[in-house]
Order: structure tokens, then C-alpha cells, then sequence
């Protein structure tokens, strides 16, 4: 700014306001330049988030959220992460149930997890189905359970479905 260097501004930014040297700098090309500046730091942002960890769309808009970052630009941000591949519901739906499932859990607390880490109720179907039966699950996670009343109790706690319980141990009404 009047010849002393004022701020670094990305490639792209410079490139979508078409800056250049001796470029005046009038009303709306400083608010086109906010503008996009700001959809820069939120592709920024949201691209340092998920190298920490995977997050579903919902969560990776709620962090860009906490940011302050306004809606247009977390929306192309998030847009724009889904359509490289790096924001992927469903991969990442099917990925965490089947660590889930791996973990000894059953398909309602599965759906349940899914659900508060921000994946829709689609996702989380469509991964629950791609998953090896409840039945076969449950059976094998309370193989080593002499007790059947705990491993009744083991399974209810671990979110698995009445109907799965009864089918692996039988009713607790029936004699041992």
C-alpha cells in the first residue's frame, strides 16, 4: 500500500480479483478482495481440520462455524473439499461403522454414534448394511461368556437389538 508491501494475499485470490501492480484499490475491489480472502481462509481452515482427522460434512461446517467464518464461504469451502473427494460421507460413515462393529457394538448404537458425529440418517444405513449381520456379531463378541444373563446384559448395553439378543442366547426365561 503507497509503495510498502501491506499484506500477502494467495495466488488464487490474486488471480479471481485480477490484482496487479499499480491496480487502484477502490470500494469494490477492497470488498471483492474480502470476499474472496475469506473464502480463501475457510478452504484453508477446513483443509488444516481434516489433515488432523476425517469429519463429516455436518462437523466440518460447524467447525468453520465456531470460526466465525461467514455461510457463502464455508459452503464453498465444504463444497469445494467434497467435490476433490477429501469430504466423503458415506467412505467415512462406512469406515467408522465398521470400526464400530470391529469394537463389539450393535447396529443401534452404531446408528447412534453415527448420527451425533453428524452423519445423516442415510449414511448411516447405508454403512449399518454393509456391515457383517448383528446376529453373527453378537454371537461371536459373547462367545466367551459363560453367564448368559451377563452376556444378555453385555449385548443390551452394546446397542444390540432384542430380537438379535434373543436369537444368539435365547430368552432368559428358559432354563440354561
Amino acid at each position: 500500500m503507497d509503495g510498502a508491501p501491506w499484506r500477502t494475499v494467495p495466488d488464487e485470490v490474486v488471480l479471481r480479483c485480477r490484482l496487479a501492480a499499480g491496480v487502484e484499490l477502490d470500494r469494490p475491489l477492497l470488498r471483492r478482495l474480502r470476499h474472496e480472502l475469506q473464502h480463501a481462509d475457510a478452504l484453508q481452515r477446513a483443509g488444516r481440520t481434516l489433515a488432523r482427522r476425517p469429519l463429516s460434512e455436518q462437523r466440518l461446517e460447524e467447525h468453520l462455524e465456531r470460526a466465525a467464518l461467514p455461510a457463502d464461504a464455508r459452503r464453498s469451502a465444504v463444497t469445494r473439499l467434497k467435490a476433490s473427494g477429501l469430504v466423503d460421507d458415506a467412505k467415512l460413515a462406512s469406515g467408522r461403522a465398521e470400526s464400530l462393529a470391529k469394537r463389539g457394538w450393535g447396529n443401534s448404537a452404531i446408528a447412534a454414534r453415527l448420527a451425533a458425529e453428524g452423519f445423516g440418517d442415510a449414511e448411516a444405513c447405508a454403512a449399518i448394511e454393509t456391515l457383517e449381520p448383528e446376529i453373527d456379531r453378537a454371537a461371536s463378541f459373547v462367545a466367551d461368556v459363560p453367564d448368559r444373563r451377563k452376556a444378555w446384559t453385555l449385548l443390551a448395553r452394546r446397542g444390540f437389538a432384542h430380537d438379535s439378543v434373543e436369537t444368539v442366547l435365547g430368552t432368559l426365561d428358559e432354563g440354561p
